[in-house]
């Protein structure tokens, strides 16, 4: 039987954790040689009754693999009306997950958060919107293949005059700290002659937006007419203003770690061809 664990851990948690750990790479003794020690753990340890359980919540390898999250970048992860995590990488990771018949533990950390953690040893795995880039490649980042196409573009409050980058000289806008979308705008600041102001989260970069506290805002487009859409937030996506696509990618920051990118692909491929993959992107895009 295929099985998930799933925690839900908040940014809160993340921030104590990193702090009993410090800059460390090795993770706490009963994290790195969990592993090594599982069988002998359990032959040797634990009574027949206790090691069953054990096999209840882990899975047959005793292997739970840690991947952590961003906290709101829907639709691909944010908190639903009924508040329960949902999103399209959280369907997507369950889907590949059941059919690889691995286990995992989610940890909802945000994005900058989730990064750390997987580069300490504190985690295993990414899965956050994160598109698939040369530049994060050669600072690290092992990447599965592509799960979904994506690009960025502008938005500005719904009755801004702005219609384009023309639009912006002598203004701030806004731009989620470390991502694709602060690299597009980064790379146009000069020739448009705005400023950037960074943010931790795509909902308080928006709320900027609508306040007046910046001109406009680069992100993903998905997540932004997704927002739109279903917020009702008074803001509209500035046409002609995106950029090349590029693919998200669930991500690893640990050559040890192959394994897990391995079965992700495989797994994908084949959430894919039973139309699962399909009926996920439906389910939150309509697509």
């Amino acid at each position: 039987m295929k099985r998930k664990l799933i925690s839900l851990l908040m940014a809160g948690t993340l921030a104590l954790s990193l702090a009993a750990c410090g800059g460390s790479s090795s993770a706490p003794a009963a994290d790195s040689n969990a592993d090594a020690a599982a069988e002998e753990t359990q032959a040797e340890e634990a009574p027949a009754e206790s090691a069953e359980a054990a096999d209840e919540t882990a899975g047959a390898s005793g292997k739970v693999w840690k991947i952590v999250t961003d906290t709101a970048f829907k639709p691909f992860e944010y908190t639903d009306d009924n508040g329960d995590f949902v999103g399209i990488d959280m369907d997507i990771l369950a889907a590949v997950a059941e059919d690889q018949g691995f286990t995992y533990e989610l940890q909802i950390l945000g994005w900058d958060a989730s990064i750390a953690a997987c580069q300490a040893g504190q985690a295993d795995g990414m899965i956050a919107g994160a598109s698939i880039t040369e530049e994060r490649k050669a600072s690290g980042w092992i990447f599965s293949d592509g799960y979904y196409d994506a690009n960025q573009s502008m938005a500005v409050e719904a009755s801004s005059d702005i219609t384009g980058f023309d639009g912006l000289s002598g203004k701030s806008v806004a731009v989620k700290t470390g991502t694709m979308s602060a690299a597009y705008a980064e790379s146009l600041m000069e020739q448009y002659g705005f400023t950037i102001t960074y943010f931790e989260d795509s909902p308080t970069m928006y709320q900027a937006v609508v306040g007046g506290q910046v001109a406009a805002c680069f992100d993903d487009t998905p997540i932004m007419a997704s927002n739109i859409k279903d917020t009702g937030i008074a803001m509209k996506i500035v046409e002609g203003t995106g950029n090349d696509p590029a693919a998200y990618g669930f991500a690893i920051f640990n050559a040890d770690n192959q394994e897990l990118v391995d079965m992700f692909n495989a797994g994908l491929a084949n959430i894919k061809a039973s139309g699962k993959y399909d009926e996920i992107i439906a389910k939150y895009l309509g697509e």
